[in-house]
């Protein structure tokens, strides 16, 4: 990897080979801590009523607000653009499951940036950008993990916690420098008390700390005494005077308010943890704090009067708080109103702790480090931003858009729509979308939808996007590997289904093999285990009934890349197992 390394002298960027030895002793400590589904309306400071987040509005009061801070629509492709400063595109994230949530081991994260410059780095929460070798934490810069499995807690691809059902929060198995291990508690404590550790084992050297929620993301689920300081409130109540709109609530959009609301309170205290620990440790001053969100809400409640939710290009969707604090060096409490985005993150922080930045891939975000000086930064002023959700790839012109300045085109419609069919809004003047102001000003949609086109259909065609990235079975750095349904490709949409046609795209090394196939429900009838590997295909036939593990021992694999197909066939059905187990027992 070849690197260029940037220095600051006064308001100066400056390029140097090699950093020098007194910017490696002056670097900050960086945390980073974003949230899972919190949408920008869920904090006491941004006006809702209900809210208790007296530890994140004092710190917001502290920080410099990004006021105009956006990021993808859902929770995995901006957790890729946040960790490598690219276009989730660029980097082979296409989707939240279905096998697209693999972001490619050549990409270059913030912890492998830093750890080049003497960091010490740790991830503590959701990682979901891929579970097995060579895209886990370990191999993506990270020196210590504590990470559940796939998109969230209590899923299918977490397997450790999916049979919890309704407690998958409390008590969970994790995973440790990957390995299982059984932790006491509620998630969002446990994160935060070992995130806590990392800080006193590393109090003394530069440290990169990423503290990634899983809440207040479904299933949700809270302490009881969380629960009970919003369990007699009407969230929707209190906006009677607001004249922004506001969602329509149904008696269960409420009751998920109630508890998303607990689930928050309780970050909040975390994150109050969080910062006192760093005034004990007497490090806070050189310690520069992020907190934000990846995506807006999933259920609908407030959110400051902006249109759409999770999943949605609409600012609901991809707008959300970012506070920023780092007392010895930045000026705090104050607000920057220059558009800003998840893709900045990595190369502002590049020029914050002087460390190099990857050279022979595009970088495309930019440095808002100037701004945050209080400094003018002209090349924010015409950049452009783009943002799509589909599930597998982007669609034409379903749920895009491009925001450039003042002014979003917005697609909801088909793929050789004219542009009279796109909403055009004026953000500036009509922050909520409300007007359409497309047939009043076609030559402007027209040339934005020009970029659209030409940013999509560079994006769609990136290397990593379409390239395979394959799991690594056999591999001394994880063995046993378990093939979850989050990275299972196949059909459409597999999550918990049993007659699926799913599979796992990977690379065998030569070896022999015991393998173990897990599946949801508890097998019945008779019939036969199947395990395609493209030119291999193994079957047993089974009669040890009923069961929901199946057994194939001391099984030759050759080297070869292939998708991994295993079924039960029985009765003229064919099931999909949950996970797969394969441990390598002997080499070639």
């Amino acid at each position: 990897m070849k690197l260029l390394c940037y220095v600051t002298l006064g308001s100066m960027l400056l390029f140097s080979p090699r950093c020098s030895n007194a910017f490696q002793e002056d670097r900050p400590n960086v945390i980073l801590i974003i949230t899972d589904d919190q949408g920008y309306g869920d904090l006491g400071i941004h006006g809702n009523p209900h809210l208790q987040t007296p530890h994140l509005d004092q710190f917001a009061r502290e920080s410099i607000r990004l006021n105009q801070f956006y990021v993808s629509p859902v929770c995995a492709p901006t957790r890729s653009s946040l960790m490598t400063g690219r276009f989730s595109l660029r980097t082979g994230m296409r989707d939240t499951y279905n096998g697209g949530a693999i972001m490619a081991t050549a990409e270059v994260t913030i912890a492998e940036m830093l750890k080049e410059v003497g960091y010490s780095t740790g991830i503590f929460g959701k990682w979901h950008l891929g579970d097995n070798y060579p895209f886990r934490p370990a191999d993506q810069g990270f020196d210590e993990s504590l990470i559940h499995l796939s998109g969230g807690m209590g899923q299918p691809g977490d397997f450790t916690t999916y049979f919890k059902g309704d407690s998958s929060y409390f008590d969970p198995v994790l995973w440790y420098n990957g390995q299982q291990k059984a932790y006491e508690g509620y998630c969002s404590d446990i994160y935060t008390s070992e995130a806590i550790s990392f800080l006193e084992n590393n109090r003394d050297n530069p440290f990169f700390l990423y503290l990634s929620f899983n809440a207040p993301h479904t299933p949700l689920q809270v302490p009881e005494e969380y629960y009970n300081m919003y369990k007699d409130i009407d969230p929707a109540s209190g906006f009677e005077a607001d004249e922004r709109p506001f969602p329509e609530m149904s008696e269960k959009d409420k009751e998920d308010a109630r508890k998303v609301y607990a689930m928050v309170s309780n970050i909040d205290d975390n994150v109050g943890k969080l910062l006192e620990k760093l005034e004990e440790l007497d490090i806070a001053d050189n310690t520069l704090v992020v907190f934000m969100t990846d995506n807006g809400p999933q259920q609908p409640r407030y959110l400051a009067g902006m249109r759409g939710r999770k999943g949605s290009v609409f600012r609901g969707g991809v707008r959300v708080p970012f506070f920023l604090r780092l007392p010895d060096r930045l000026p705090g409490n104050k607000d920057v109103s220059t558009t800003l985005a998840h893709i900045d993150v990595l190369p502002t922080l590049a020029e914050i702790c002087a460390a190099p930045l990857p050279e022979n891939r595009k970088i495309d975000g930019k440095s808002f480090h100037a701004l945050l000086r209080g400094e003018a930064a002209d090349e924010f002023e015409n950049r452009s931003l783009f943002f799509y959700w589909t599930r597998r790839y982007p669609e034409l012109y379903n749920n895009v858009a491009l925001h450039k300045g003042d002014f979003k085109l917005v697609g909801h419609t088909d793929h050789d729509a004219p542009v009279e069919a796109f909403d055009l809004f004026n953000v500036k003047e009509d922050p909520y979308e409300q007007h359409n102001m497309v047939h009043e000003n076609i030559p402007l949609a027209r040339s934005l939808k020009a970029e659209m086109d030409e940013m999509m259909a560079e994006l769609t065609q990136s290397p990593q996007l379409n390239q395979a990235q394959r799991m690594i079975i056999g591999s001394e750095h994880e063995n046993p590997v378990f093939l979850n349904r989050n990275d299972a490709g196949g059909e459409r949409g597999i999550w918990t289904q049993e007659e699926v046609f799913g599979m796992w795209k990977v690379k065998t090394l030569e070896g022999r093999y015991n393998i173990r196939f897990k599946f949801i429900k508890p097998l019945e009838t008779q019939g036969r285990m199947v395990l395609e590997t493209n030119s291999v295909i193994l079957q047993e036939q089974y009669e040890d009934l009923p069961t929901d593990e199946i057994n194939m021992e001391d099984v030759y694999l050759p080297e070869m890349e292939v998708d991994l197909i295993p079924h039960y066939v029985t009765e003229g059905r064919s099931i999909f197992p949950l996970w797969v187990e394969l441990e390598k027992i002997t080499g070639p």
